[in-house]
Parts: C-alpha cells; sequence; structure tokens
C-alpha cells in the first residue's frame, strides 16, 4: 500500500458515498480575507489558502475558480467589496476538477446568471460533481455544476478587453487547464499566467484504472508549461508563489512585487522532480 502524503491526508476530508471522514481541510483553505487588486485588471477575492481571481474590462467580470462550497459567500462578499454588483460577473472559469477549486462554481453561477466555461476533458467530471481517476485518498465529490460551454486546447475567451487563452496542461487532472493573458501593471505590459497545478497531489500513477494516460499527460504539461514565459504567476494554491509575501512587499511600497520571471520554470522544475521521483517509487 502506498503511504499517503500529508497534502492528500488534508484534502481526503471524505471518502466515496461520504460516510468516512479522514481529515478536515486545512482552516487556512476558508480562511476570508480582504480582496486586493494585482494588475490593473486582476483582482484577488479568494480566502487566505485557496485563490479565486476577478478579471474586469468595462465593468464587466471573468472569475476564475469557486475555491471550497463553503467559500462562495465570502468570495461573493469580496466581489462586491470591491464595488461590483454579481451580475457583473458574466463568465465563471475553472482550473480543474477538484473540490478545492470547483466546489463554489454551483453556488456562484446560480448567483450571478454567468457562463460557466471548462475545458472539454473535465467536462464530465464537472457535471458529475465527481473527479476522475485515482488517488491514495479515495474520491472526494463537490456540487456538480452544467458547463455551458466546453473549450478546447487554445482557445480564447474574452469580454471587453480581455483575451484569456486557455492551454491543457492535464495530469493533475485530465482537463487540467492553465489560462494566460497579457495585462498592464500600472501602465506596463505583463504577461500573466495562472498555472494548473503539476503536483501529483496523491493522483496514482502506475495502474491508474480511471486516468490510465496520467503519466504521459503530465509529462506533456512538463514540456508545455517548461516554454511558457511569465511575468506574474498567479497560483491556484497562493503559498505556491508566496503570493502573500509578495503583497506585502508591494503593500511596503514594492511596486513589482508580483513580477518574478523564471519564477514558472522553477515551479515546473521542482515537480518534475517530484514526479519523477514518486514515479521511481511507485515502479518498484
Amino acid at each position: 500500500m502506498r503511504k499517503i502524503s500529508a497534502f492528500a491526508l488534508a484534502l481526503a476530508f471524505s471518502i466515496s458515498g461520504g460516510a468516512c471522514a479522514i481529515a478536515a481541510p486545512p482552516a487556512i483553505w476558508s480562511q476570508p480575507t480582504k480582496p486586493f487588486k494585482i494588475t490593473d485588471n486582476i483582482y484577488y477575492v479568494g480566502t487566505k489558502g485557496l485563490a479565486s481571481y476577478l478579471l474586469v474590462s468595462d465593468g464587466k467580470a471573468i472569475l476564475l475558480d469557486g475555491t471550497l462550497a463553503k467559500n462562495a459567500g465570502p468570495i461573493e462578499d469580496n466581489i462586491r467589496a470591491l464595488g461590483f454588483k454579481l451580475e457583473d460577473v458574466k463568465i465563471i472559469l475553472n482550473s480543474h476538477a477538484h473540490y478545492d477549486h470547483a466546489a463554489g462554481i454551483a453556488q456562484l453561477k446560480r448567483d450571478t446568471g454567468a457562463t460557466f466555461m471548462a475545458m472539454e476533458q473535465d467536462k464530465r467530471a464537472l457535471e458529475s460533481g465527481t473527479p476522475e481517476g485515482d488517488t491514495n485518498y479515495g474520491i472526494i465529490r463537490f456540487p456538480a455544476v452544467k458547463v455551458d460551454k466546453a473549450l478546447h486546447d487554445g482557445d480564447v475567451v474574452a469580454l471587453g478587453q480581455l483575451r484569456m487563452t486557455a492551454t491543457l496542461t492535464p495530469g493533475h487532472t485530465k482537463g487540467c487547464t492553465t489560462w494566460s493573458l497579457k495585462d498592464t501593471d500600472e501602465g506596463t505590459e505583463r504577461q500573466v499566467i495562472f498555472p494548473c497545478s503539476v503536483s501529483i497531489a496523491g493522483n496514482a500513477l502506475v495502474g491508474n484504472k480511471g486516468y490510465p494516460g496520467i503519466v504521459a499527460d503530465f509529462r506533456t504539461s512538463f514540456e508545455r508549461l517548461g516554454t511558457m514565459k511569465a511575468d506574474i504567476v498567479l497560483p491556484s494554491h497562493p503559498q505556491v508563489t508566496g503570493l502573500w509575501e509578495q503583497k506585502a512587499r508591494r503593500d511596503a511600497g514594492d511596486k513589482a512585487a508580483f513580477v518574478q520571471p523564471g519564477l514558472l520554470h522553477k515551479i515546473v522544475e521542482r515537480s518534475q522532480a517530484a514526479f519523477e521521483k514518486e514515479l521511481k517509487a511507485e515502479q518498484k
């Protein structure tokens, strides 16, 4: 039996059928925090431990990720705190079909009336509320949500002046989607990337009957992300880039605190090394 990682144990607060509780999700994942501006048109509206981003143009907005179901209300509060109405959110996007990033989407979609778009490969999981693939922590379900428009690799989602490109970077889930766009940061153009996770996070790499192509998909994603350039990296788990430390530096006067060229490649290198190590261990 494979050893359950600390991350996977924290993740697995419920098992298929909901009868067995292993552990609660980290408290920081639902800890409210005030929204704040990152670039000229991108705002953080998530919690302390799970990211949700609001991208605005001409008074309308795109919301990326809904985090936990219990976080939908706080996300809505943050949107209002920025001076927007919920109905200003016209499009909701998702990074991937796991409960800590997708569970709040069903309520957010109902309350905003927004169109929900997601990668085709994650559509079945999102619409069933059941992630696909074998893990070492079981199945963690989330509220199912209808995908109004299925996206494909390279599709561009447009709203006002916003142009968000969807890049399929599978492995973590079948439809794991890295989002990218150009935005201005106090007038300076920046390439902003919202990378989908390339961490293993409890996924079985060997003998994964629910996701037999997982190893090849991870390697494809490492290659794809390794060629992408980013001035600003905004992850779904803020601790991945030290986002709160970046914010503290910016609040202290460092206007370029979120600008870290090369950071994306460092994240990919660390994740790939961890992947190869885990794969080798599972193959023994």
